[in-house]
């Protein structure tokens, strides 16, 4: 269920985790927050550069940021839906996930700045904003065909690059405007470091993946002419991709120049730039502590036959779990009646869960 913030809760969320990062106005008590840009822009004393700037000249851009904030958060519940840590969004504890560099912080930044990305270069694709479009494709060099891809005649195809390809140039260019202006490269700073790096990592996650489309043109369903673009990859892809990132994040450390980040450990190679990084171990996530974020995993569902991470000896912290029948109303039997109608009767549904002590 979304929940709609008022503006005395936006104030209080600002007052919460300003000056962290603008990436904490994105999450409320118990949903995503459906941001609105106009509340966003109302607090410009507390933005700067080329946030404020955005908010004062391109509100619609704004608004496609916050769409794709929203699109980060709801990517991240699904990611860690099996884990300890759930990517709780209730602000009491989100703040202090924020306030640390531990690994979870460093997906967060990443699946934002991706939202953000994907967002406002869908918005372009599909038309929703004046300042771009589709891709400029003249000069791209031409499409490689691929090896089998001849006509029924045995002549290559023909390639040239058209239909509307996605501009993800703009979508990372505003993402990078947005989510990096508080954060000023070349200050001496750890922590400013590794969220710069994990922003930059979250946008190249869809940047570097963009694959091509091709549609075939000719007599009688031959293919005489291919015409590609390039759209960007679906983003459960990017979700996938990077918590691949976070299971094997770098932990490192500040060198001694102040501006440069050292991986911990021998023989472990620098991170590059699509790795996730952070500087503090995680806590366990098992009871509820505020200092740290954790609302423990106590009464959470897991799966009792699993040997993963939602298996009930990981997810419970090995506290043991009870078995709990409940019985549910969900919709079945549904009919289609001409026009336009869909009908259907209420089934009791009794369901066996595990939950945790």
């Amino acid at each position: 269920m979304t929940i709609l913030l008022s503006r005395t809760q936006l104030a209080l969320f600002f007052i919460l985790l300003c000056p962290v990062n603008i990436i904490g106005l994105w999450w409320a008590v118990g949903s995503p927050l459906v941001m609105d840009p106009n509340s966003i822009c109302r607090k410009t004393k507390r933005l700067v550069g080329k946030q404020a700037e955005l908010c004062q000249t391109q509100p619609e851009i704004v608004h496609e940021v916050a769409k794709g904030a929203k699109l980060g958060v709801r990517e991240c519940q699904y990611q860690f839906r099996f884990r300890r840590w759930n990517c709780t969004s209730q602000n009491k504890y989100f703040g202090k996930i924020l306030q640390q560099d531990i690994r979870e912080t460093a997906f967060v930044y990443a699946i934002t700045a991706a939202g953000v990305t994907h967002a406002v270069t869908q918005a372009c694709s599909m038309g929703e904003l004046l300042q771009c479009g589709c891709e400029a494709t003249r000069s791209r060099a031409p499409p490689r065909p691929a090896s089998s891809s001849t006509t029924t005649s045995g002549e290559g195809v023909k390639w040239e690059w058209g239909g509307c390809g996605d501009d993800v140039e703009f979508g990372y260019e505003k993402s990078k405007q947005f989510m990096d202006a508080k954060r000023k490269k070349g200050k001496s700073d750890i922590r400013t470091l590794i969220d710069l790096h994990n922003n930059e990592a979250g946008r190249l996650a869809v940047r570097n993946y963009m694959r091509t489309e091709c549609k075939c043109h000719g007599l009688s369903g031959s293919c005489t002419l291919r015409t590609c673009w390039k759209k960007m990859p679906h983003f459960r892809e990017v979700g996938d991709r990077l918590l691949e990132r976070f299971n094997g994040a770098s932990k490192v450390m500040g060198g001694n120049d102040g501006k440069t980040l050292i991986p911990v450990g021998q023989n472990i190679k620098p991170p590059d730039k699509q790795d996730l990084i952070y500087s503090a171990e995680s806590p366990d996530f098992c009871s509820p502590n505020r200092k740290t974020g954790s609302l423990g995993t106590r009464g959470r569902m897991c799966n009792s036959t699993a040997m993963d991470v939602s298996g009930c000896d990981l997810l419970c912290c090995e506290r043991g779990y009870r078995d709990e029948t409940v019985v549910f109303e969900e919709n079945c039997l549904c009919r289609f009646h001409w026009c336009c109608v869909v009908q259907c009767k209420k089934c009791s549904v009794r369901k066996e869960l595990s939950l945790c002590h």
